[in-house]
C-alpha cells in the first residue's frame, strides 16, 4: 500500500507539472473545420468593421439555452455509455468468476478520470498553450463560473463552459474505460488505476488538445486573424485532420493502449486451450444497446448545438450502426454457418466506432458505406488480424476500436467531399464551405491516425513498464485461476 500511495503521489505530480510544449508549426490555412468536437471557453472578441461611421458596440455573448440544454442531455447520454453500457457489455463477455472485477474496473476508472479531468485534465486539453499541451491556468476549474461561456461552431452562439466541461469529461472517462477490456481477467486492480493516471495525463489530454483545441469561430474575422488564430490551435488541428467525435482521440488512442497492455501483461492462463466463452450474452446485448443509445449523445452532441448538423450526425450514427450490424452478422453467417448474438452486438459497436470521426461530415450514403465496411473489416480484425498479432486482447478492443477507428478516420477524408454528399470543410473567413481537396484531406487524416498510434503506443509502453517495475501488472497465477471477483474484491457476481 505504501508503494501504491507513493506511485499515485508521483504520477499526480507529473500530471500537474506537465509542460505546455510550444510548437512553431504555422497555421495550415484560413479554412478551418467544423469537425472539432471542442471549442475554447472564451472566444476571441469580434473585430468591428471599419467604416466612416463610428463602430457599433460588439454585443455581449449570450447563452443559447436550447443548445446548452441539448449538450447537457448529451453529456448524460455519454455517461450512460460507460455506466452501465460499457460495463455490462464487457461484463457479459468475461467468465463468471471475473464479472464483478470488470464492472469494478470500468466503474472506478470512470470515477477516477472524472476527478482528474476537473483537477487538471480540462486545463491541459482546452487552454491555449503549445501545439501538444494546454497550460494549467484552469486547474480545479479555476475561473470557470456559472456565467462562463464556451464557443460552439457558429459565430455568436455560446453554451455554458460548465456544460462543455462535463461533456468533454465524459469523453475522457469512457476512453480510459475502453482500455480495460484488452487485458481483462488478469491485471491487478491497483496497477490499472496507476496506469490510467499516467496514460490519461500523457496521452488522452494531449491528443484531445492536438485534435480539438482551437480559438473558436469568432476569432476568424479575416485572413490575418485566421492565420494568427490557427497558429494557436492543436498540432493535428493545424494539419487539417477531421475528427468529429473521437475516432483518433478516443478509439484509436484507447485501442493502441489496450493492445500494448495485452502484449506486456501476457496471455491469460489457458488461453487457446481452455474455453473462455462469454458468460452472459444477455448482458452483452443490453450493454451494446445502451452504447447505441448513448452514442447519439457522443456523436450528435459533438456538434455543440441543437442544429441540422447535429441531426445529420444522429442519423448517420443510427444508420451506420445498423449497416455494420447486418454486414458483420451476414459475413459471420456465411463463414460459420450461423448468425450469432455476439456477432450482431460486436458489429453494432464496430459501426458506432467507425462513424464517430465522420458523423457530422458525411452524407447518408457515406454512412451506409462506412457501416457496411466496418462490419466486415472489424470481423477480420477480431479474427484474422488478432491471430497475426498473437496478443490476447481479451475483449477485442483493438480489433473493433482500433481497426474501426482507423477505417472511419481515413474514410472521413473521402466521404466528407461535397461531391459524395459530404459537408466539406467550412471556411470561417468566407463564411461558406471552401473548396475540397480529397487527396489532401486523406493525407491529413493519415497524419491523425499515425500520430495517435505512435503517441499512445510510446506513452503506453512507458506507463506499463513503470507500473510493472513498481507494483507489478499481473495477479499471481493462483488468484487468476480462482477469479478476480473473489481474490481482488472479495465478492461474487452470483450466488447459486
Amino acid at each position: 500500500m505504501k508503494h501504491l500511495l507513493t506511485i499515485l503521489a508521483l504520477v499526480g505530480a507529473i500530471g500537474i507539472a506537465a509542460p505546455a510544449w510550444a510548437d512553431e508549426t504555422p497555421a495550415a490555412s484560413a479554412a478551418t473545420s467544423t469537425a472539432v468536437a471542442a471549442a475554447q471557453a472564451t472566444p476571441a472578441a469580434m473585430v468591428a468593421t471599419a467604416s466612416a461611421e463610428p463602430a457599433a458596440a460588439v454585443p455581449a455573448p449570450v447563452l443559447n439555452k436550447a443548445d446548452n440544454a441539448w449538450i447537457m442531455v448529451c453529456a448524460a447520454l455519454v455517461i450512460l455509455m460507460s455506466l452501465p453500457g460499457l460495463a455490462l457489455f464487457y461484463g457479459g463477455l468475461v467468465r463468471t468468476k471475473n464479472m464483478l472485477s470488470v464492472l469494478m474496473q470500468v466503474f472506478v476508472t470512470f470515477a477516477l478520470i472524472s476527478v482528474l479531468w476537473v483537477v487538471y485534465g480540462y486545463s491541459l486539453a482546452f487552454t491555449e498553450g503549445g501545439s501538444f499541451f494546454g497550460v494549467l491556468d484552469k486547474v480545479f476549474l479555476k475561473g470557470v463560473t456559472a456565467d462562463s461561456l464556451g464557443a460552439t461552431f457558429s459565430k455568436g452562439v455560446f453554451i455554458s463552459e460548465f456544460t462543455f466541461v462535463i461533456f468533454q469529461g465524459a469523453f475522457a472517462a469512457i476512453t480510459c474505460c475502453l482500455i480495460v477490456g484488452a487485458f481483462a481477467e488478469r491485471a491487478k486492480f491497483a496497477a490499472i488505476l496507476v496506469f490510467m493516471v499516467i496514460w490519461f495525463t500523457l496521452s488522452y489530454a494531449p491528443m484531445a488538445h492536438m485534435v480539438w483545441y482551437w480559438a473558436g469561430p469568432d476569432a476568424y474575422v479575416d485572413a490575418a486573424a485566421a492565420e494568427a488564430a490557427g497558429a494557436t490551435a492543436g498540432f493535428l488541428f493545424q494539419k487539417g485532420a477531421l475528427d468529429f467525435a473521437g475516432g483518433t482521440v478516443v478509439h484509436i488512442n484507447a485501442a493502441v493502449a489496450g493492445l500494448v497492455g495485452a502484449f506486456m501483461i501476457g496471455k491469460r492462463i489457458g488461453y487457446g486451450r481452455e474455453s473462455m466463452a462469454p458468460h452472459s450474452l444477455t448482458f452483452t446485448m443490453i450493454g451494446a444497446s445502451l452504447l447505441w443509445v448513448g452514442w447519439f449523445g457522443f456523436n450528435a452532441g459533438s456538434a455543440l448545438e441543437a442544429s441540422g448538423g447535429s441531426a445529420l450526425a444522429m442519423v448517420n450514427t443510427w444508420l451506420a450502426t445498423a449497416c455494420a450490424t447486418m454486414s458483420w452478422m451476414l459475413a459471420e453467417w456465411l463463414l460459420k454457418g450461423k448468425p450469432s448474438m455476439l456477432g450482431a452486438a460486436s458489429g453494432a459497436v464496430a459501426g458506432l466506432v467507425a462513424i464517430t470521426p465522420a458523423a457530422g461530415f458525411v452524407g447518408v450514403m457515406g454512412a451506409i458505406v462506412i457501416g457496411l465496411l466496418a462490419g466486415v473489416i472489424c470481423l477480420w480484425g477480431v479474427n484474422g488480424l488478432k491471430r497475426i498479432l498473437g496478443a490476447d486482447d481479451s475483449l477485442d478492443v483493438f480489433g473493433v476500436h482500433g481497426v474501426g477507428g482507423v477505417l472511419g478516420a481515413i474514410l472521413t477524408g473521402v466521404f466528407a467531399a461535397p461531391s459524395l454528399g459530404g459537408t466539406g470543410v467550412y471556411d470561417y473567413v468566407a463564411n461558406a464551405v471552401g473548396e475540397y481537396d480529397m487527396g489532401a484531406q486523406v493525407i491529413s487524416q493519415l497524419w491523425g491516425v499515425g500520430t495517435v498510434i505512435v503517441w499512445s503506443g510510446v506513452v503506453s509502453v512507458v506507463a506499463f513498464k513503470l507500473v510493472d517495475m513498481l507494483i507489478g501488472l499481473r495477479v499471481p497465477e493462483d488468484e487468476e485461476r480462482e477469479g478476480l471477483d473473489i481474490t481482488s474484491h472479495g465478492e461474487s457476481a452470483y450466488h447459486y
